[in-house]
């Protein structure tokens, strides 16, 4: 989603922009969309409920049929946190603050 400058034009008494028609489809937008004022902007948005989020598993079928290059994630693997000893306080053998064991005890 690339970042677009569109131009506000007056429209009667009232401003207007013009949205690109790629874009109007890609959301489903047609005939009449939603506004939102926001404390960031405006949100504009098709009618109707919004569309069901992807799942984990969805979004990685999703992710791996794009064709996108994920290699450099893989640089992530050299970050040495398999190396770090993952356990516990209690099993450090740190004190562990009362109010901390009561809620892990849950």
């Amino acid at each position: 989603m690339a970042t677009q400058e569109l131009k506000i034009a007056r429209i009667g008494n009232s401003r207007g922009v013009r949205l690109p028609a790629a874009a109007l489809q890609r959301y489903g937008m047609e005939g009449a969309v939603i506004m939102e004022e926001r404390s960031d902007g405006i949100l504009l948005r098709p009618l109707g409920p919004a569309p069901r989020k992807l799942s984990w598993e969805e979004t990685a079928k999703a992710m791996s049929a794009s064709g996108e290059d994920w290699s450099e994630f893989s640089a992530l693997d050299a970050d040495g946190l398999d190396a770090v000893p993952w356990e516990s306080e209690e099993e450090a053998g740190k004190p562990v603050p009362a109010a901390r064991r009561r809620r892990s005890r849950r």
